[in-house]
């Protein structure tokens, strides 16, 4: 099969289905820095990533066999979704996923958001990592990912009541955080 007219994608795809045995170290050149900054969305220690990317990489490369290709950006979106899914996996197993963090921090009372123009995506990233794991996981899940309250209910086991509360109170916690930041130099 030759590869002349195909995207990256289909030839990732056309060289594992030829049993290719480079195909894996391709895929993860191609795509390893960019889910391994998706883990990091939902996980802050580096050992938790390490470990989430060793099992997404395992189920990515066991079961691409039966990936269906849906046209370009669909093997990328699959790959997101299998780290985005052993991120949660990990964090429900590790206890840090769950209703409780609800009941951990206090109501912030809703006010205009702040100017957030002037942040880096590394700077954003700083602040997004100080919110509480599952404040963060559905801030990520709804305002990255786009999934809704219902779908984020279901990925997480919880209610899509609980997920909206969770999404309005990580914005409020993110909105008292840039202001606490502003006020001193952000790094």
């Amino acid at each position: 099969m030759l590869s002349i007219g195909l995207n990256k994608e289909q030839r990732i795809l056309a060289q594992f289905a030829r049993g290719d045995q480079r195909a894996m170290d391709v895929l993860y050149a191609d795509y390893a820095d960019y889910l391994t900054g998706v883990a990091e969305r939902y996980l802050r220690q580096p050992d938790d990533v390490h470990d989430v990317m060793q099992e997404a990489l395992i189920k990515i490369f066991s079961s691409i066999q039966h990936f269906e290709y849906r046209g370009k950006g669909s093997l990328k979106a699959w790959l997101t979704r299998v780290v985005i899914n052993e991120a949660l996996i990990f964090l429900r197993q590790s206890k840090r996923l769950n209703e409780t963090d609800i009941e951990k921090v206090p109501d912030i009372p809703e006010e205009e958001p702040p100017d957030t123009s002037f942040l880096s995506p590394e700077q954003a990233k700083a602040v997004i990592d100080q919110l509480p794991d599952g404040y963060r996981a559905v801030f990520n899940l709804y305002a990255i990912e786009g999934k809704s309250h219902k779908e984020i209910a279901e990925m997480l086991h919880i209610k899509p009541d609980t997920s909206a509360s969770q999404y309005h109170r990580a914005k409020n916690m993110l909105a008292r955080i840039i202001r606490q930041q502003c006020k001193q130099p952000i790094r």
